[in-house]
């Protein structure tokens, strides 16, 4: 594909690595404004549409990368996704491109995976890909690369599962804007939307204030969240989220307190729905995990299939406004029964799609 094809040229790009340290900031408002937000999903419709009903498919890594065996399971990506489609899944995100060599004696290719997307009416929609950490020729090159791929499959948006950084500190964060922003107008210049996915870390208190330590950095928090940070950092045309809505109460369950600049305890309770209602277009895609709370576990909540747990799941999509269209992706880490129960990640997708299909506001 050209350079004019992609809508922003190499030396474009190659301008912009240069003069990355020093772009300008753009607020993250007019996506998340307070109109959108407020149209919530009141009636008694269905809250998750068939047509956006999703899963991220590390939930079924285990059958994924399965080789063929007797247990009469689906493995690989032919039987898997079909299977997920059978249960009515029309949606899926990426963790991964790669499946057993003995299913086909080599790798299989994005365009066969596209092709098998396409026979059983699914959509793929994401990917937890690499988003450089650097800003350099060769790094560039990789993200068109990775670029390239989304583009077979026919996504509409691409992303990461990590956080843009996992630094604390505020000049941390700005760096990551300025390398994000760059690499979110490379992929909206295809037509597709950069996310970044995030855990319960992204949610803590930035150090921002206070004292500073042996290395000159912050020791206290302005009591904004590092996360929140980001979103007035990052150009709201460019830079996407996808909330792990379970992550997020864990967030809440563990990030309750920050010691501010005068060395007194601050109480700030976070708030998931809040946070995405304020700013609801930036959240295109949703983890929809669940989780049975238990205050006795550090993280709070303990995972379990969709609808089984504590969060209120049907509360939180009524209420987070632009109803219809977000993208919400069933994931639980600890699907994989083993070799055990091979059939456990895809009996909890189907639990979990049911639930999602059954929610009403």
């Amino acid at each position: 594909m050209s350079d004019s094809q992609h809508g922003m040229s190499r030396r474009r790009i190659l301008g912009a690595f240069a003069g990355v340290a020093g772009a300008a900031a753009v607020g993250a408002t007019g996506f998340g404004s307070a109109a959108v937000a407020n149209s919530k999903g009141n009636g008694n419709g269905v809250l998750v549409p068939p047509g956006k009903r999703g899963i991220i498919l590390y939930s079924v890594r285990d059958r994924i990368s399965a080789a063929p065996d007797t247990s009469g399971v689906p493995y690989g990506f032919e039987r898997v996704l079909g299977r997920l489609a059978e249960i009515g899944y029309k949606e899926v995100e990426f963790a991964g491109y790669t499946q057993h060599t003995s299913i086909l004696g080599r790798q299989i290719t994005p365009t066969e995976i596209r092709k098998i997307l396409d026979d059983n009416g699914l959509r793929a929609n994401g990917s937890h890909a690499s988003i450089p950490s650097t800003v350099t020729p060769d790094t560039i090159a990789a993200f068109e690369r990775t670029l390239d791929t989304a583009e077979i499959l026919g996504m509409q948006h691409i992303g990461t599962g990590s956080d843009p950084t996992n630094s604390n500190y505020k000049a941390d964060w700005d760096a990551a804007a300025d390398r994000w922003n760059l690499f979110g107008e490379m992929a909206r210049a295809r037509g597709l939307k950069l996310y970044t996915h995030n855990h319960d870390a992204a949610y803590n208190f930035l150090l921002d204030s206070g004292p500073l330590d042996g290395l000159g950095r912050p020791t206290r928090s302005s009591g904004i969240r590092k996360l929140e940070y980001f979103f007035d950092k990052t150009e709201a045309d460019k830079v996407f989220f996808e909330m792990d809505i379970y992550w997020a109460h864990v967030a809440q369950h563990r990030f309750r307190t920050y010691t501010d600049a005068d060395g007194n305890l601050q109480t700030d309770v976070f708030d998931p729905l809040a946070t995405v209602a304020t700013r609801t277009m930036r959240f295109p895609l949703f983890h929809a995990k669940d989780g049975a709370f238990n205050p006795n576990v550090a993280a709070g909540y303990e995972m379990v299939p969709l609808g089984q747990g504590d969060i209120d799941y049907g509360n939180f999509f009524a209420n987070m406004g632009a109803k219809g269209y977000h993208n919400p992706m069933w994931e639980q880490d600890n699907a994989p029964g083993g070799a055990a129960d091979p059939g456990r990640s895809l009996r909890y997708a189907e639990v979990s799609y049911q639930h999602m299909s059954g929610l009403r506001g």
